[in-house]
């Protein structure tokens, strides 16, 4: 019985072992920043703050009482959503764009939790994120304590229900999100002729639509309702 148990614990250790092996080499493959990162990053308007797991950006010389914390999509680089939400930032917010492990926000859903403290001064908190990120961002929602304004949804669907508004916006062409899942009753925004990468800067993605209109045209209808959400609450 004791070499029967040996055995099968040698044969989980080596179970957990190649999928973490397996995992590993999955995460290696992944949607990197398409864009000129200094380029933002020397943005004479915005305060940068760079720390190990996340970036921040609010405008200079204003006050600032909103955030909105970002949970980046699956296997896609977390600064491939700094030019969308500096633009948001430009427009009078605090911007948090998360680093998640192995670039797969299902592996620190909390992450918003050690956020929230490093900023007291901010009173209006939103959460949000692009398509896995905006379902991990759904799943945290609904088990945090602290209380926060509303869920931004972008490519993605709430994974729970939630008390708070949640907007939810998406590209006519896109080919990834399963807009199935989405309740109509949610009032879901649709971007005419936009897809599932564009919201960031990470290039062309798997399976994905046709986009009939740019990039820049379709984070700029992003932000817009983005801003018109938030002031709305």
């Amino acid at each position: 019985m004791i070499k029967i148990v040996k055995r099968i614990l040698i044969l989980l250790f080596i179970v957990v072992i190649l999928s973490g092996i397996g995992l590993y080499i999955y995460s290696l493959d992944y949607y990197k920043a398409d864009y000129n990162e200094e380029q933002f990053l020397a943005n004479p308007d915005i305060n940068i703050i760079i720390e190990e797991n996340y970036i921040a950006q609010y405008p200079k010389r204003k006050v600032v009482k909103e955030a909105f914390i970002f949970y980046p999509g699956g296997k896609v680089e977390y600064k491939s959503y700094l030019p969308l939400l500096q633009e948001l930032a430009m427009n009078g917010y605090l911007t948090i764009i998360v680093d998640m492990p192995l670039n797969l926000a299902v592996f620190n859903q909390s992450a918003a939790d050690d956020i929230i403290l490093d900023f007291p001064g901010i009173k209006y908190w939103y959460i949000g994120g692009h398509s896995l990120g905006g379902a991990m961002a759904s799943s945290y929602l609904s088990k945090t304590e602290y209380e926060l304004e509303g869920l931004i949804l972008l490519g993605a669907y709430p994974v729970e229900d939630h008390q708070e508004d949640i907007l939810i916006l998406y590209g006519e062409n896109d080919q990834v999100l399963s807009v199935n899942r989405i309740s109509q009753s949610l009032k879901p925004i649709v971007i005419p002729g936009g897809n599932h990468a564009y919201f960031g800067d990470y290039g062309e993605q798997k399976g994905d639509g046709i986009a009939t209109i740019s990039r820049k045209e379709q984070q700029e209808f992003t932000i817009q309702h983005i801003i018109e959400f938030i002031k709305g609450r």
